[in-house]
C-alpha cells in the first residue's frame, strides 16, 4: 500500500473558519480565528463568577486559571483585577501554559483573603491602579522559612520532625509543634495473634519555596515518616499556602503507601499540633461542627446545668465563647466551688462510616470516656482555645472519606494537643492485601480464563498497593479569640466547599482551549433538547448513585462503579473487572466537558473529587509500576493491567488549568516517564499473536498507549515551552504518518528516551489492525489538540482517515485499506464523534449525517429517562435503579453527544 499521506482523498483540507455547528478551527492554519459568538455572554467578557453562585461568607484567598486565545498576550503581560464596582484589587499572576507561538494560553491569578471582590470581579490585561491591602511575604532564614500574611506569621523549619514550629498572631504563639504522625500494625487484627503497633513521626528531607507573594505564598515540604527504631516509609509532600491578609493557613497533604501490604497495616495517619492555652478553664472553649449548620459547643469547665447558678451573664458568655464576667459577679456558691466542677481535657469526634459520627470526652487519661453527642455526617471542623485566642481547624471531605477522626487532648493543661486524623485510628487498620488467592491461576492461559468469567485481568504479584497515594486538604486558623458560633459554621462550610472563582463557559469556549470539541447547551429544537435532557439525566443519576450506593471511603471516594447487576439490584462491586471504574472509557473527560459547557458547580465538585481519587489512588507514584495506572477492578490497585491509559494527564489537565493546583501539576509531571515502562509492563503481553517490538526498546499501540503519552508530553510542552517535548510529539506524529496504514497499522516499535525519543518504527509490515479501545481513553481529544497545534499535514491525513473509516461500512474499509480494519462495530456510538470530527474538518455534510445516524443508533436512547424504585426484601435499602445504564456507555455517549453537537450540530434533524 502507498503512503496514505500522498493519496488524493486525504490531501489536507482547507480549514473551516466558523466550521460546522460553530467549530472555530480544527487545524493550526486557523488556530487564531475568532471563536463562535457565545450564547448569552456576560455583559463584561472579563467578568468572573463564583462557582457556587454567590460571593463566599468567608474569603480565605482564591486562585483560578484563565484561558486566553492564541496570540492575544505575550509572556510577561501584566494583568490587573477589579472588583464588581470597578475598584482595584490586589492580584498575583503567573503563567500556566503557552500556545506554540509562545503566547499565553493559561494564566493563574490569586486574590487575597478578606477582600470584597463582589459577585463579578474581573481580570484584565495591562497595568492597573495600585490596590491597597495586605501583602504576604516569605523570609528565608538559615534554619527556617517564615510566611507573614500580615495577620499571622508561620515559621516552617527546614529540617527535623516539626513541619510548623509555630504560628504567631500579634506577637503571641497560637499554634506550635506541628508534625505528621502515623500508626501501623503488623497484623490486620488480633484474631491472627498479638498485634504490635508502631508509631511514626515526620522527618523533613527538603523544603522549597515555590511562591513568595505578594498575594500568595507557597512552601513545599517533602519528607518521610520515621519510627523510633529508625524505619522510614510513607513519603509525604505537604504544601503550605498563605494568602495576603489571611488568618488561616491552607495545608495540602499527600502521602504514598510504600509498604508491604502483607505486614504493614496502616491504622492512622494525621496532622498533629499544640495549642497553648492561657485562659481559665471556664474560659476555654471546645467546638465541633455538625450537620446543617449545627455546632457542638462546650467549655472545658462547664458552668451550665449546675445545682447552683453562676448567673445568666456568666452562662451566656461561656456559651457564646466570650470571657465570662469577673468572678465577683458570679453566683456566690459557684464562685466558691467552681474548682469542684470537672474539667474535661480530652475530646474525640470519630466518623467511622458515612452515616454516623460520635463525640466522646473524658477528664484525662486513666479515666473513662463518656459519650457526649451523636450525629450523621460531620463536616470535619473544630476549635480549641479561649477568650484570648485559639485554633480552628478543618479537614475537607471528612465524612465522605471515612474513617476520619478529630482529637483534642490535654485541654485542661497549659497546651492542648490536636490531631486531625485523615484515617482514624479508632477504625480497623487498613488491609490492602489482594482480595483472593489467585484461584489456581499460574499461566497466562489460565489468567485469560479468569478474564473470560469475571472480566478480571489477574496476574500474581500485580495487585499491589505499593506506590498508591492519597491527598487531603486541611485548613488551620490562628484566631485572636473564640469565634462566634455563626462564624465557626461559616468556617466549616468553607473547608468543605472552598470558595472557587471561575470564568463563564463562554470565555473558555472563545479561548479555543481543550480542542474545540464542545459547545454551549442548546435546546432550540426537539432533537437537541432530547440530547441535552439525557446529558443532564445521566449526570444527575450518577450524582445520586454516589449517595444511595454510598460510594464513600478513604480510598474509594471520587470513583464510580463500572457495571450494574440487575439481578442483585446492585453494582457489581465484587465481580472482577466490573467493580470500580478507574477512569475506564473516560468518565473524567465526560464530566469536565460537561462542566465547561454548563458551568454547573455540582459537576465541578463531582469531577474534582474524581481527579483527587483517580490521580492518587489509581496511579502508582513509586515502585515498579511508577507512572502507570491500574485498570478497573474490585480493588483500585487489583488489576494486573498497569497502563498509561489510566494515569494519563488527559484526565487531570482540566483541573490543573482551571485551578492552578500544584499537586495535580506534580502528578502530571510524574507520569512523563510512563512510556519508559511499556516494555517491562507490556499492556498486551497476554495476547496471542501480538506484534513483536523488533530491535526497538518497546512496542506501543497508537491509541490507548500513544494517545496517553501525547497528553503527558503535550501538557509538559504547554507548561514549559521546552521544544524537547514538541519534538518528541513530532517524531511520533511523523512515525505514524509514515506507517503503511497510518493509525490502522495499530502499533509500532518505539523509542521512549534518547536522542530520537518519541520515534516510531514499523514492526508490523503491511498488517492492518484496529481496536475499539484505541480512541476512547482521551485519544480523540488529544489528537484534536495536536492537529490544531502542530501543522503536520501527513499526520492530520492519518487521523482523518482513522476517524472516517473506523465506523465506515466494511466495503469502504476494504476500498481504502485493502481489508477491513478488524476493530468490529463495538462502541460505534462513542466512535460517531470521530466521524463527526472528519465531517467538520472536511466540511462534508454527508459524513456529518452519517455521524448522527451512528449516534442515534444507540438502542439505550429509547429508554425513558426515569428510574425504578426497588424496595422491600429485593434490596437491603430502597434504591432507585436504571439497569440499562453503565459507566462505559455513559461516558462514551456523553462525550459523543457533546462533541457531535459542537462539530455537526446543524446536521441534526428534528
Amino acid at each position: 500500500m502507498t503512503d496514505f499521506s500522498r493519496r488524493r482523498f486525504f490531501k489536507t483540507a482547507t480549514l473551516p473558519v466558523g466550521g460546522l455547528a460553530g467549530l472555530a478551527a480544527l487545524g493550526p492554519a486557523a488556530a487564531a480565528a475568532p471563536a463562535p459568538e457565545p450564547a448569552s455572554p456576560p455583559a463584561d467578557p472579563a467578568a468572573l463568577r463564583w462557582l457556587d453562585g454567590t460571593p463566599p461568607a468567608l474569603m480565605l484567598g482564591a486562585t483560578l486559571g484563565l484561558p486566553w486565545p492564541r496570540g492575544q498576550h505575550r509572556p510577561g503581560q501584566a494583568f490587573h483585577a477589579l472588583d464588581t464596582q470597578g475598584r482595584p484589587l490586589p492580584l498575583q499572576t503567573w503563567p500556566l501554559a503557552t500556545w506554540p507561538d509562545g503566547s499565553l494560553k493559561w494564566t493563574a491569578h490569586a486574590f487575597p483573603a478578606g477582600a470584597d471582590l463582589g459577585a463579578a470581579p474581573a481580570v484584565r490585561a495591562g497595568p492597573g491602579a495600585a490596590a491597597a491591602g495586605a501583602r504576604v511575604s516569605v523570609q528565608e532564614l538559615a534554619d527556617a522559612v517564615v510566611i507573614d500574611t500580615g495577620v499571622i506569621r508561620v515559621r516552617l523549619p527546614r529540617q527535623g520532625a516539626q513541619l510548623i514550629r509555630g504560628i504567631e498572631r500579634d506577637g503571641r504563639e497560637l499554634l506550635g509543634g506541628c508534625t505528621l504522625v502515623a500508626q501501623a500494625d503488623d497484623r490486620p487484627d488480633a484474631l491472627q495473634g498479638p498485634v504490635t503497633q508502631t508509631a511514626f513521626e515526620s522527618r523533613i528531607t527538603r523544603l522549597t519555596v515555590e511562591q513568595a507573594g505578594p498575594v500568595r505564598a507557597v512552601v513545599k515540604v517533602d519528607g518521610t515518616h520515621r519510627s523510633a527504631a529508625g524505619r522510614e516509609w510513607l513519603p509525604f509532600t505537604v504544601r503550605f499556602y498563605g494568602y495576603a491578609g489571611a488568618e488561616s493557613l491552607r495545608v495540602m497533604h499527600s502521602f504514598v503507601f510504600d509498604g508491604d501490604e502483607q505486614r504493614d497495616f496502616l491504622r492512622g495517619i494525621g496532622l498533629r499540633f499544640d495549642v497553648p492555652l492561657r485562659d481559665a478553664l471556664y474560659d476555654r472553649h471546645v467546638r465541633f461542627a455538625g450537620e446543617a449548620g449545627g455546632l457542638w459547643a462546650e467549655g472545658v469547665r462547664n458552668l451550665t446545668g449546675l445545682r447552683r447558678d453562676a448567673g445568666a451573664a456568666v452562662r451566656e458568655a461561656q456559651l457564646a465563647g466570650r470571657a465570662t464576667p469577673p468572678l465577683e459577679q458570679w453566683g456566690a456558691q459557684v464562685r466558691k466551688l467552681q474548682h469542684r466542677i470537672p474539667a474535661w481535657g480530652d475530646y474525640t469526634l470519630s466518623q467511622l462510616s458515612a452515616d454516623g459520627f460520635q463525640i466522646r470526652k473524658r477528664t484525662k487519661p486513666g479515666h473513662g470516656w463518656i459519650p457526649a453527642a451523636f450525629g450523621r455526617r460531620a463536616p470535619g471542623s473544630g476549635y480549641i482555645g479561649g477568650a484570648s485566642g485559639g485554633v480552628a481547624f478543618g479537614l475537607r471531605d471528612f465524612w465522605q472519606r471515612h474513617p476520619t477522626q478529630l482529637d483534642i487532648r490535654n485541654a485542661h493543661t497549659d497546651a492542648a494537643q490536636v490531631t486531625l486524623w485523615m484515617h482514624a485510628p479508632d477504625a480497623p487498620a487498613m488491609d490492602l492485601r489482594f482480595y483472593h488467592d489467585g484461584l489456581g491461576m499460574q499461566t497466562h492461559e489460565q489468567e485469560l480464563e479468569g478474564l473470560e468469567i469475571t472480566y478480571e485481568d489477574y496476574e500474581q504479584g500485580f495487585g499491589t498497593p505499593m506506590g498508591i497515594a492519597r491527598s487531603s486538604e486541611i485548613t488551620l486558623w490562628a484566631l485572636a479569640a473564640t469565634p462566634t458560633r455563626e462564624r465557626l459554621v461559616q468556617m466549616a462550610a468553607a473547608v468543605q466547599a472552598p470558595p472557587q472563582l471561575a470564568a463563564h463557559p463562554q470565555r473558555y469556549l472563545a479561548a479555543g482551549v481543550f480542542g474545540r470539541l464542545w459547545s454551549l447547551p442548546d435546546r432550540s429544537t426537539p432533537a437537541r433538547r432530547q440530547i441535552e435532557d439525557r446529558l443532564d439525566f445521566l449526570f444527575d443519576f450518577y450524582k445520586n448513585e454516589v449517595e444511595q450506593r454510598h460510594w464513600y471511603g478513604f480510598w474509594d471516594y471520587g470513583d464510580l462503579r463500572h457495571t450494574y447487576d440487575a439481578d442483585r439490584h446492585e453494582w457489581r462491586y465484587d465481580v472482577g473487572g466490573y467493580a470500580w471504574d478507574n477512569s475506564e472509557l473516560s468518565p473524567d473527560l465526560w464530566l469536565w466537558y460537561a462542566y465547561l459547557r454548563s458551568g454547573r458547580a455540582d459537576i465541578f465538585r463531582f469531577a474534582e473529587a474524581m481527579v483527587r481519587h483517580t490521580s492518587e489512588v489509581d496511579i502508582y507514584h513509586a515502585g515498579r509500576f511508577q507512572g502507570l495506572g491500574t485498570r478497573h477492578n474490585v480493588q483500585h490497585w487489583g488489576c494486573s493491567a498497569k497502563q498509561a491509559r489510566i494515569s494519563t494527564a488527559a484526565y487531570r489537565r482540566f483541573y490543573y488549568y482551571l485551578t492552578a493546583d500544584e499537586r495535580v501539576g506534580d502528578i502530571m509531571r510524574e507520569v512523563l516517564s510512563a512510556d519508559g515502562k511499556m516494555d517491562a509492563v507490556d499492556p498486551v503481553r497476554k495476547i496471542a499473536g501480538r506484534v513483536d517490538k523488533g530491535p526497538w526498546p518497546a512496542r506501543i499501540g497508537f491509541g490507548t498507549d500513544w494517545g496517553s503519552i501525547v497528553a503527558n508530553v503535550l501538557t509538559e510542552w504547554e507548561r514549559t515551552g521546552d521544544p524537547r517535548w514538541r519534538d518528541k510529539l513530532l517524531r511520533g506524529m511523523r512515525g505514524i504518518a509514515a506507517m503503511p496504514h497510518g493509525f490502522f497499522t495499530g502499533s509500532g516499535g518505539y523509542e521512549p528516551t534518547g536522542p530520537n525519543e518519541g520515534a516510531f518504527h514499523n514492526v508490523s509490515g503491511e498488517r492492518i489492525s484496529a481496536s475499539h479501545l484505541s480512541a476512547v481513553f482521551g485519544a480523540v481529544e488529544m489528537m484534536a489538540e495536536l492537529v490544531a497545534l502542530i501543522d503536520e499535514p501527513a499526520f492530520t491525513a492519518a487521523w482523518l482517515q482513522y476517524c472516517e473509516l473506523y465506523n465506515a461500512p466494511r466495503e469502504q474499509q476494504v476500498r481504502a485499506l485493502g481489508a477491513p480494519h478488524g476493530g468490529g462495530n463495538v462502541l460505534s456510538v462513542g466512535h460517531s464523534r470521530l466521524t463527526a470530527y472528519a465531517a467538520a474538518y472536511k466540511r462534508d455534510p454527508a459524513l456529518a449525517r452519517r455521524a448522527w445516524r451512528e449516534f442515534l443508533a444507540d438502542r439505550s436512547a429509547a429508554q425513558p429517562l426515569r428510574t425504578t424504585r426497588i424496595a422491600g426484601p429485593l434490596a437491603l435499602n430502597p434504591v432507585d435503579e436504571a439497569p440499562w445504564i453503565s459507566t462505559n456507555d455513559t461516558a462514551q455517549w456523553g462525550l459523543a453527544a457533546i462533541q457531535n453537537l459542537a462539530l455537526v450540530g446543524e446536521h441534526l434533524e428534528g
